[in-house]
């Protein structure tokens, strides 16, 4: 198997410009025959393409074929050669990859770039919707809307799992979708807060707090049981943005967005229309509620401290609780095993509910790709869309992704059950075996598999007993938001509302600590902080926002 690579560097500190989005002019092939129904790809374009292909088919081009993918690597399996997972798809598939390589840090910056700059490759790997919009006038992409009768796997899930408002919704101003999420059968949990246990109990606390309430009162009794701890709670994943996972675990519960999971607008459901989000009574609350917990003294102020210093105090003693999900939870350990406290038990919590319900946050769709609109040129792209379907979206595909082969890493029991290899370790999974089934064969890559995103039973079979038990206990107990309809807003308006949205969200977030270590006061400063948004153009960006999603409904007929 012979793969070619490309090593992309350098770069450091460029940004697409408007000049470079112009020159990115290519439209689909002139072959191309337009019906009602999409596009029609002519035999010219269908090198390597099965006539058979459909849902439950394997993919295997019919003469070998090379994609160009821009990939993104990860530092904690970097890409090799010869794993196992390019070996099999080059034997088994017929297809082999030219990869331009980026390192994950710089992936974004980089593959805005070379896709304004027109290199954009065939495939667009690890992308997030909403990083298409800006290249959309300048005809860099593939509207794949145009070819979903091409992807049968794709659109069979979409229809089975009830996605069809949540496609619908990652439709552009030109009414076309650019953007292959992947998906997901069931909601996706996995973060929440990992307590010590052991403290817990000394405070004769055995249940799980119902409500963020609860969780408050617990932290004091976690507290006052135990003095020698600094903090009841001191957090990670702060030093980018504000306590960026707890406040995200708890929006949802409050009836808005927090967090990692913030934006500057939120549908207000009952009124028909987005609102500020940063300025909303429910936002507030989300904001009072955790700087009540500093003011206690039972969160850690320390709100922008790094991982290492918040997961040692954990570790060491120091704080008896700490943000964390189905992962992190081995990493803990390993690091108490590795300190002498293996014995020490922690376990994650479930999530408490809130003044709004028990809720998931809305979408079901994750992490994505990109095609580059190049590639409608080539004369293997009807097999290119058939590799892409069968990898992403096809049972068999999907689980070759996430598990491997059957065999080499992998074995299957008599009811069905996978089972990794001894010498092979994913996650918790044989924690401590030789191999890892990323870093040493190339599976459970997020290049190659949409981040976990496939059916439920996929993706619980890759936890252990423990973890699968906590998620699907999330999964019934919890109710998932609806989704929120798109505004398409057009590239005037895009133009308009992207300065403003990095202004107001930075804003947001900067008052937003400050409120929370008491810097500001939310009872006196709160109107004052909603007026310095106002002045920053939060009612303008609102107002566009709603003018471009009243214009959807009326174009739409609703």
């Amino acid at each position: 198997m012979t793969i070619t690579r490309k090593v992309l560097a350098g770069f450091a500190g460029l940004a697409v410009c408007a000049v470079a989005l112009a020159a990115c002019s290519n439209s689909p092939t002139d072959e191309a025959v337009a019906n009602d129904d999409g596009v029609t790809i002519d035999e010219a374009h269908s090198v390597g393409a099965m006539e058979d292909f459909g849902v439950d088919v394997t993919f295997k081009a019919t003469e070998p074929v090379d994609f160009s993918i821009m990939y993104r690597d990860h530092p904690n399996y970097p890409v090799k050669d010869d794993w196992s997972v390019f070996q099999h798809l080059a034997e088994d598939q017929n297809v082999t990859f030219s990869r331009t390589d980026i390192p994950m840090a710089d992936f974004d910056q980089k593959k805005a770039l070379l896709i304004g700059s027109g290199e954009a490759t065939d495939i667009i790997s690890s992308s997030y919707a909403g990083s298409e919009t800006q290249f959309v006038s300048g005809g860099a992409l593939l509207p794949v809307s145009d070819y979903f009768d091409y992807l049968p796997n794709f659109m069979q899930k979409i229809e089975d799992w009830g996605l069809e408002e949540d496609l619908d919704n990652r439709r552009q101003a030109d009414g076309k979708i650019y953007h292959l999420p992947g998906l997901r059968e069931a909601p996706d949990v996995q973060y929440s807060v990992v307590i010590r246990e052991d403290l817990w109990e000394k405070a004769g606390i055995t249940e799980d707090p119902a409500t963020w309430d609860e969780y408050q009162d617990q932290l004091v009794k976690v507290k006052e049981a135990n003095p020698e701890i600094d903090y009841a709670m001191s957090d990670r994943w702060t030093d980018s943005q504000t306590l960026g996972s707890l406040l995200n675990v708890m929006a949802p519960n409050y009836g808005t967005a927090a967090g990692w999971g913030y934006a500057n607008t939120w549908y207000d459901d009952e009124a028909g229309e987005y609102v500020f989000t940063g300025a909303t009574d429910e936002y507030k609350e989300v904001v009072s509620y955790a700087a009540d917990l500093v003011a206690a003294g039972v969160l850690d102020p320390e709100i922008t401290q790094s991982d290492d210093q918040a997961v040692q105090k954990f570790v060491s003693g120091r704080s008896a609780a700490i943000s964390g999900n189905t992962q992190a939870l081995a990493e803990y350990r390993a690091k108490l095993a590795d300190a002498g406290r293996g014995d020490v038990p922690i376990r994650l919590i479930s999530v408490p509910g809130g003044p709004a319900g028990s809720n998931m946050a809305s979408g079901r769709f994750t992490s994505g790709l990109l095609i580059g609109s190049e590639a409608a040129d080539k004369p293997y792209f009807k097999a290119l869309l058939q590799f892409i379907d069968w990898l992403y979206y096809s049972d068999e595909g999907l689980e070759f992704a996430q598990w491997g082969v059957e065999g080499e890493t992998f074995t299957r029991e008599a009811d069905g059950t996978r089972k990794l290899n001894d010498d092979i370790a994913w996650s918790s999974i044989n924690a401590g075996a030789p191999k890892l089934l990323n870093a040493d064969f190339g599976y459970s890559n997020g290049v190659f598999l949409l981040a976990n995103g496939s059916s439920r039973d996929l993706v619980l079979s890759m936890m252990t007993d423990e973890i699968a038990a906590w998620t699907e206990e999330q999964l019934d107990a919890k109710e998932q938001l609806p989704t929120a309809p798109a505004p398409l807003l057009n590239e005037i308006e895009l133009e308009q509302t992207s300065l403003l949205q990095t202004q107001l969200s930075d804003a947001v977030q900067s008052a937003t600590a400050s409120f929370i270590t008491g810097q500001r006061s939310i009872e006196d400063d709160w109107d004052a902080y909603v007026s310095e948004m106002e002045s920053l153009g939060a009612s303008q960006l609102i107002d566009t926002i709603n003018t471009a999603l009243e214009r959807a409904r009326s174009e739409s007929g609703e």
